[in-house]
């Protein structure tokens, strides 16, 4: 039997829903345990985390750095699992360790904090994903592999869209019912230069990139923010860089959308549409002929997307399944090279650092765009 990983979680105390996630995520996959965790910034909330998990006092903390230096050797990989503002220290903490890193998304809040992560990264020789967690569903892949198999022919135009609801109540603050739950995402300190853009619209950006492998080249965004510092919604042009156009939309404040993110992906001879919301099919349309909705784990899915189907096809799979392809690939990766064994391309089939710097490159150009009146930015 194979020995589990160790790991340890940043972030994820109480109240938490995306720690939770990953700890379920990496459950689900069964090669990991959670042995240590820096829960809160606060040692009676992340003493009372470690409680309902099991963990030791004595490999509880209150200091993400302290953590980094006393499981130096111990732990196989940390998933940084907090706030915005904290990822790049984070990260670098345990880099410099020489402890692999799953982190939140975005990355970190700038172009040179990300860089410099990217090369410490290399250099510290250690494995660095980053959950864009939509890569993981088993239709993305499939999406991603009849694209790479030109089914739909050169890519010439996508539209996606990532439309919520949940700040609605933002446009109106005297009637909040989401201020304490949206606190930290619409406040600078905490989140960086954007709040709709980094926390969902980057999402479009990273699933597009994993389905086309196309980059965004230039953007010109029409950016609303409401009277807010941060921004609740962006409609965003995009030139890829085969020359191909987009356009991107996300929104916090899309009535009666709960979370929408949509693909449709146009080439020279078909076309692909893929909806988280209902992220068990796929729509392929070849030209000339009807389309086609094609279901996950049927005997017409081959590759990665058979690969990492769970549960046979009418039991629905989503979100923590998602996280778990994603881990998947993570910790076989971290496991392979302790043992000195090769890496597949499955293996790998994890975002990376690289993606997260791509991403933070992308939000800098989005929002630069809508601070100088739409104009266009290159992405860079």
């Amino acid at each position: 039997m194979a020995k589990l990983l160790q790991y340890g979680m940043v972030g994820g105390g109480p109240g938490s829903f995306i720690g939770v996630a990953h700890r379920k995520a990496i459950a689900l996959g069964g090669k990991a345990v959670l042995v240590a965790g820096c829960f809160s910034s606060k040692i009676e909330k992340s003493l009372k985390t470690a409680g309902e998990l099991g963990i030791a006092e004595d490999r509880t903390y209150a200091d993400f750095k302290e953590m980094a230096k006393a499981e130096a050797g111990k732990l196989d990989f940390v998933t940084i699992a907090t706030p915005n503002n904290t990822h790049y220290a984070c990260c670098k903490a345990f880099i410099e360790e020489g402890i692999n890193v799953m982190c939140e998304k975005p990355l970190c809040f700038g172009i040179d904090e990300a860089e410099e992560l990217v090369a410490l990264a290399k250099e510290k020789d250690v494995v660095f994903g980053v959950m864009y967690g939509y890569t993981g569903n088993a239709m993305t892949k499939f999406a991603k592999q009849l694209i790479a198999e030109g089914k739909i022919g050169d890519v010439i135009n996508v539209s996606a869209e990532y439309p919520q609801e949940w700040l609605i109540d933002q446009l109106d603050p005297s009637t909040s019912r989401t201020a304490q739950m949206s606190v930290w995402r619409t406040d600078p300190k905490v989140s960086g230069i954007s709040n709709c853009v980094g926390d969902i619209g980057t999402h479009i950006e990273n699933t597009v990139a994993y389905v086309t492998g196309l980059h965004p080249k230039r953007v010109a965004a029409k950016v609303d923010y409401f009277g807010h510092p941060l921004d609740l919604n962006a409609n965003i042009l995009v030139e890829f860089n085969n020359g191909a156009s987009g356009n991107f939309w996300c929104s916090q404040v899309a009535v009666s959308h709960r979370n929408g993110l949509k693909l449709r992906v146009y080439g020279t001879k078909g076309m692909l549409e893929w909806h988280e919301e209902d992220c068990e099919y796929l729509t392929f349309c070849a030209k000339g002929e009807a389309p086609q909705k094609m279901a996950r784990n049927c005997g017409y899915v081959y590759g990665r997307a058979a690969e990492v189907a769970h549960i046979p096809s009418g039991h629905p799979e989503g979100f923590y399944e998602a996280f778990s392809n994603i881990y998947d690939s993570f910790t076989s990766t971290i496991a392979k090279k302790k043992a000195g064994e090769p890496l597949t391309e499955a293996d790998l089939d994890f975002p990376t650092c690289v993606d997260g710097m791509l991403g933070v490159k992308y939000l800098h150009a989005v929002i630069d765009s809508g601070k100088n009146d739409s104009a266009w930015r290159e992405v860079k």
